[in-house]
């Protein structure tokens, strides 16, 4: 008696109706001895399950529990239960998930539907005075859901009153209206602060390059050797065209003395004269190639590249692209839109661009050019080339090579498009309409 008075205290003082399914399924077990034991709730399903702080929904026991509480809905009053009463597809399985001998009693109050049915199992018979107790604890613990249905509002197990359709159509008017508002189409991309018009600075010959004489984003000069190849082909490559000239120049000299006195060697004096020229173009060529081993900055600006480790020792071809040369003062937004996100735009449509480094002050810009054709990105998504200039403002410019995310802005629409759009489109697509 004093287990049960201590029983029914605890159910009383529940602030939750979790607290008291715990109390069902696993406190029980102080007055009636079982194994495992299970609540089902009318509208929840398997509310608590012995041993558990919760079920998980999609665990093979609950859905076991949950198909054979619907053939225990009808139960008025507590009894023993087996195998026999169930289906077969459920009853070939109920050694699987509880011991031989169950014990059912709904969850009610005198004269009220029943809440729910508690299950009790063991692997021993039952007694008639553990039946009538557990009759008892499941009035205990319907009081204490009514109690808590009542008191606080839960609305676990209360029956529709026809003002409360009232309470639900209104809200659900207001949503829908709501879904018409026009707002203003955006979506978000990847972006960072590119050079405009920069001057890109190419390998002017084919070689190795030997050493940077700048860092990565430091202030140039024009006229500032930026890097320099390595000479040593180049000085060998001179010195065998100055070896060629010399021969030709000599064999050129030695044809024109003879030529004074012999008829026959005068006719060899021009393609004498011919291949001692050749040899001088190719010694001019060589020389031209040595002086341009040093690559110097045509403009003042900021030098723009990765790292010089990159690059030292590289074998690059003419006309490769090496670097930038970017002036600060003129900087823009580069942004990658990717194609499922792709929106109608057009010049000046309205860009803000949040910079990873400093996200709490926008930058504003205007929309100045798209591509036609969509690209694979550095890091391997397929996007729309977007470019923006940056509005003019009090702030300074971002200096190149910051990162952040873009939202581009389009024409207005409705709330429900705006939700919907992705959704609608990849069912267009699957219909084909």
């Amino acid at each position: 008696m004093s287990l049960l008075v201590q029983l029914s205290r605890r159910v009383r003082e529940a602030g939750k109706a979790e607290e008291i399914g715990f109390i069902a399924v696993n406190d029980t077990k102080q007055l009636i001895d079982y194994r495992q034991s299970a609540l089902y709730l009318e509208g929840k399903g398997v509310f608590s399950v012995s041993g558990l702080p919760a079920p998980d929904p999609g665990a093979p026991y609950v859905q076991w529990l949950k198909a054979a509480f619907k053939v225990w809905q009808q139960i008025t009053a507590g009894r023993k239960t087996g195998p026999e009463d169930l289906p077969r597809r459920l009853a070939d399985t109920w050694q699987d998930w509880l011991p031989a001998y169950a014990l059912i009693a709904p969850i009610a109050l005198p004269g009220s539907p029943p809440l729910g049915i508690l299950l009790l199992a063991r692997e021993r018979e039952w007694e008639d005075q553990e039946i009538s107790l557990l009759a008892e604890l499941c009035s205990i613990y319907a009081q204490g859901f009514r109690a808590l249905n009542q008191g606080k509002g839960l609305g676990l197990f209360a029956r529709r009153r026809p003002g409360k359709t009232v309470r639900i159509i209104v809200p659900a008017l207001i949503v829908m209206a709501m879904l018409f508002l026009p707002v203003r189409l955006s979506v978000q991309a990847p972006a960072e602060v590119a050079p405009k018009n920069p001057f890109v600075v190419r390998s002017p010959l084919e070689g190795v390059i030997d050493s940077f004489r700048i860092r990565p984003n430091e202030n140039v000069a024009a006229g500032q050797v930026l890097f320099e190849f390595d000479r040593t082909n180049l000085k060998s490559r001179m010195g065998v065209a100055s070896k060629s000239y010399e021969v030709a120049a000599e064999e050129y000299r030695q044809t024109a003395q003879l030529a004074v006195s012999d008829e026959k060697v005068r006719s060899e004096m021009e393609p004498r004269r011919g291949r001692m020229q050749e040899k001088a173009a190719e010694l001019s060529y060589s020389r031209q190639l040595l002086e341009r081993v040093e690559v110097k900055a045509p403009r003042p600006g900021i030098a723009v590249f990765a790292d010089p480790n990159d690059w030292v020792g590289k074998n690059v071809s003419i006309g490769e692209r090496v670097l930038v040369i970017a002036d600060p003062a003129m900087v823009e937004m580069l942004i990658h839109l990717p194609v499922a996100d792709a929106i109608e735009l057009s010049p000046g449509t309205e860009v803000v661009l949040y910079l990873t480094a400093d996200p709490q002050r926008p930058r504003k810009g205007k929309l100045t050019y798209a591509s036609y054709k969509p690209e694979v990105t550095p890091a391997g998504f397929v996007a729309y080339r977007l470019k923006a200039d940056f509005v003019a403002d009090n702030e300074p410019l971002p200096r190149v090579g910051l990162t952040g995310s873009a939202t581009i802005y389009s024409s207005r629409v409705s709330l429900a498009y705006l939700i919907f759009r992705r959704p609608l489109t990849v069912v267009r697509q699957w219909i084909g309409l």
